[in-house]
């Protein structure tokens, strides 16, 4: 069946999310494996996308860790330097999608008070029709939770949802529920999937710089 809107993940679909990368190119290799090693950064964050504070969260973490405090405290001062940059092709295909008049929506495991900050960097983080960012809500992928709750406030049945997300886990959950799902692995391969869901004509350009 045609899905009636499409649903974004923003991490590593939209904008690139490797920090491990960052740290790499900012204080080194091997004080970066270091710092991963000792520090749980991901179980960090994934408590901000639960609905801790941002810069509480970060700041507590770093104070566990005086050895690997400033390196941590990067991650509340330099968000927009660390999640960044945007995927071009993804976003011409976000683009795509509106000008054809096709819902849009985002899920994505994001902060509160860090989304903001994301959205005033890249402007086509607010193009959603609807946006489902877990820290406001209190819940995240793969929480069934977090996918019925899109159902309910959108009201559009699940097998009409199509999904695209770039982890294996949150597209399970989301395809137990019953909705139609992308493994997000770039954006030729998505597009793709767009075409054969008939929501895009086929031999779309998706090359392009998307700021």
């Amino acid at each position: 069946m045609t899905p009636e809107a499409v649903i974004f993940d923003i991490g590593n679909v939209l904008i690139e999310w490797q920090p491990e990368g960052y740290f790499d190119r900012i204080f080194g290799r091997a004080r970066s494996m270091a710092l991963f090693a000792a520090v749980d950064i991901h179980a960090m964050m994934q408590r901000i996308d639960s609905g801790a504070d941002f810069a509480n969260e970060i700041a507590r973490v770093a104070a566990q860790h005086p050895e690997f405090a400033a390196e941590i405290l990067h991650i509340r001062d330099r968000w927009c330097d660390i999640a960044q940059p945007a995927i071009p092709g993804s976003v011409l295909l976000l683009r795509a999608l509106r000008a054809r008049g096709i819902p849009v929506f985002a899920l994505s495991n994001f902060g509160a008070q860090n989304f903001p900050l994301s959205a005033a960097q890249f402007p086509f983080l607010s193009d959603f029709d609807r946006a489902y960012i877990s820290g406001p809500m209190g819940m995240a992928k793969p929480d069934p939770a977090i996918y019925a709750a899109v159902e309910a406030d959108c009201g559009i049945p699940p097998g009409h949802l199509l999904f695209t997300d770039d982890r294996a886990e949150n597209i399970a959950a989301a395809q137990r529920r019953g909705w139609q799902v992308h493994l997000f692995d770039g954006a030729p391969g998505f597009a793709q999937a767009l075409v054969d869901a008939g929501l895009l004509p086929p031999g779309l350009q998706i090359e392009g710089d998307a700021e």
